[in-house]
C-alpha cells in the first residue's frame, strides 16, 4: 500500500508540474506528509528516525514562527518533490541493463583485470563512474558482489567504491546532488555538466595516482584464476553500456534545451519512459513485469529512510531561508567571499563538512545555502557557487560517518565509518580539495 502512496504522488506531482493546478499541489502536499509518516513509522535504524523527525518538526516551527504557515510547508515540500519523485523513479532505468546482459559484461571485464591491481582499481573507479548515475548506491552494492569471491584488501575496495561513486555526485543530472543545486541556483545542467565532468576526471586521476603509490608498499598477491580475455560479446555489451550512457545523457540535455523544463523533471519523464520504450522494442513485456513487480513491492519498500530523510531536509533548508540566523550567516558568507574568495570557499567547505559530519543530510544545509546565497552579491558566477557546493556534497559524502555511501561501504567491508572516510580516503580528499578550489577560482 505505501509503494502506491509513493508512486501516485510522484505521477500526480509530474502532473502538477504541467497543469499547475492549485488543488492537486496541496493534495500532493498531503500525500507527501503521509509518505514521510509512513516512511518513519519503518524506517531501519534510531539514528536516522530521530534526524529525520527533529529536522522536519524543527521545518514546520520555523515556518510557522515566519508566519507562513501551511502555505510556508506546502512551499518547502513541493520544493523538494521533484528530488523524492527523482530518487524514486530513477531505479526504473536499470531495468533494461539488468535484462540486457550488461552487469555480466562489467563482471567479465572486473575479473579479466585481476592480475593488473592498478587496471583493476581504474576498472573500478570507472565502472563506477559510469553506473552511478543509473543505479545510485545499488551500483557500489552490484560491484561489490562482483568481488565478493575475490577477497580484496578492505583498504582497496573502500578507495576504489568511494572514490568511483562520489565523482556521480559531481557531475550526473540524475543523483540528487547536481539537479537540486542546480534547480535551487536556477542553472541550466547544460551549462554545468563539462565542468562537473571535469571535476569528477580530476577526482578519478587524483585517485588512481594515490592509489599506485599505495599498490607499491603493500603489493596484492596474485593467487587467481588464469586471465581469459573478454569475448566479442562482453566487449559490445560494454560498448553499449558506455553508448547508453551517452545517449541518456545527450537526450535530457537536449530536451532541457529545447523545453526549459526542470532537470529533475526530465530524468522522472525518461525513468518512466525507458522501460516501456524498451519493453516495446525489445518485445519483452514478460520478463520486463517481473522486474517491475519486484521494484514497487521490494526496491520503493526500500527507500523509507531517502524519503524520510529527504523530505525533512527539504522542508527545513526551505524553512530556514529568511530567518535571521541565516540571513546572519548569508551576511558573513558575502562579506568574507567580497574580501577573499579563497577564504569563503574555505568557510562553505567547513560549514557543510562539520553540519553533515554529525548526521545532518546534505541536503539540509547545502540546499539551504543554495536558496540563500547569491552570487551577485558574492561577486562569483553561478557556476562557481554551483561547483564549490557540490565538491562540497561530495566530499562530505565520503567523509560523514552517517551519510548513505559511507555506511553501505562500511558495511561491506566490514570497517568503521571514520575509517572508510577519513583514514582510507583522507589524503585524497584533501588533495581534491585544494585542487578543486583552485579551479574554482581560476574560473569564478
Amino acid at each position: 500500500m505505501r509503494s502506491y502512496l509513493i508512486l501516485s504522488m510522484c505521477i500526480l506531482f509530474l502532473i502538477q508540474y504541467f497543469a499547475n493546478i492549485e488543488w492537486l499541489g496541496y493534495l500532493v502536499v498531503i500525500m507527501a506528509i503521509l509518505s514521510f509518516l509512513a516512511s518513519v513509522s519503518i524506517s531501519t535504524g534510531c539514528f536516522p528516525r530521530i534526524i529525520g523527525i527533529t529536522m522536519m518538526v524543527t521545518g514546520m516551527i520555523l515556518e510557522l514562527n515566519k508566519g507562513a504557515g501551511f502555505e510556508g510547508i506546502s512551499q518547502g515540500l513541493l520544493l523538494i518533490l521533484p528530488l523524492i519523485c527523482l530518487v524514486t523513479l530513477a531505479p526504473l532505468l536499470s531495468l533494461p541493463l539488468k535484462l540486457g546482459g550488461y552487469f555480466d559484461a562489467v563482471d567479465a571485464l572486473l575479473r579479466n583485470l585481476l592480475h593488473h591491481p592498478r587496471q583493476l582499481f581504474a576498472g573500478i573507479t570507472t565502472s563506477l563512474f559510469i553506473l552511478s548515475p543509473i543505479l545510485s548506491l545499488g551500483s557500489v552494492r552490484i560491484i561489490s558482489e562482483f568481488l565478493t569471491d575475490i577477497k580484496l584488501p578492505s583498504a582497496m575496495s573502500v578507495k576504489g567504491y568511494m572514490i568511483g561513486f562520489s565523482t556521480a555526485i559531481m557531475w550526473s543530472p540524475y543523483f540528487a546532488s547536481v539537479s537540486l543545486v542546480l534547480y535551487y541556483l536556477e542553472m541550466p545542467v547544460g551549462k554545468y555538466i563539462l565542468y562537473g565532468i571535469g571535476l569528477s576526471f580530476l577526482s578519478l586521476i587524483v585517485g588512481n595516482i594515490l592509489f599506485a603509490f599505495w599498490e607499491r608498499n603493500h603489493p596484492l598477491s596474485k593467487s587467481y584464476d588464469p586471465k581469459i580475455p573478454l569475448n566479442k560479446k562482453h566487449r559490445f555489451k560494454l560498448f553499449q553500456l558506455g553508448f547508453f550512457v551517452i545517449v541518456l545523457m545527450t537526450t535530457s540535455l537536449t530536451i532541457e534545451y529545447v523545453t526549459k523544463w526542470s532537470m529533475i523533471v526530465i530524468v522522472s519523464l525518461i525513468s518512466l519512459s525507458l522501460p516501456i520504450i524498451w519493453g516495446t522494442i525489445a518485445n519483452g513485456w514478460h520478463r520486463l513485469s517481473t522486474l517491475l513487480k519486484v521494484y514497487r513491492d521490494q526496491s520503493v519498500m526500500l527507500m523509507n529512510n531517502e524519503i524520510m530523510l529527504f523530505t525533512s531536509a527539504g522542508l527545513l533548508a526551505h524553512a530556514i531561508q529568511g530567518t535571521g540566523f541565516a540571513n546572519a550567516l548569508s551576511e558573513f558568507l558575502t562579506i568574507l567571499a567580497n574580501r577573499s574568495f579563497l577564504l569563503f570557499a574555505i568557510a562553505v567547505m567547513v560549514i557543510v563538512l562539520s553540519i553533515t559530519y554529525v548526521g545532518i543530510h546534505q541536503i539540509a544545509v547545502v540546499a539551504a545555502l543554495a536558496m540563500q546565497l547569491n552570487p551577485e552579491e558574492l561577486g562569483i558566477t553561478t557556476l562557481a557557487l554551483a561547483m564549490l557546493l557540490l565538491l562540497a556534497w561530495s566530499i562530505s559524502s565520503t567523509l560523514s560517518p552517517f551519510s548513505g555511501l559511507n555506511l553501505m561501504v562500511s558495511r561491506i567491508v566490514g570497517i568503521s565509518g571514520v575509517q572508510t572516510g577519513l583514514r582510507a580516503n583522507g589524503l585524497h580528499l584533501s588533495i581534491l580539495t585544494f585542487l578543486g578550489i583552485s579551479i574554482i577560482m581560476f574560473i569564478k
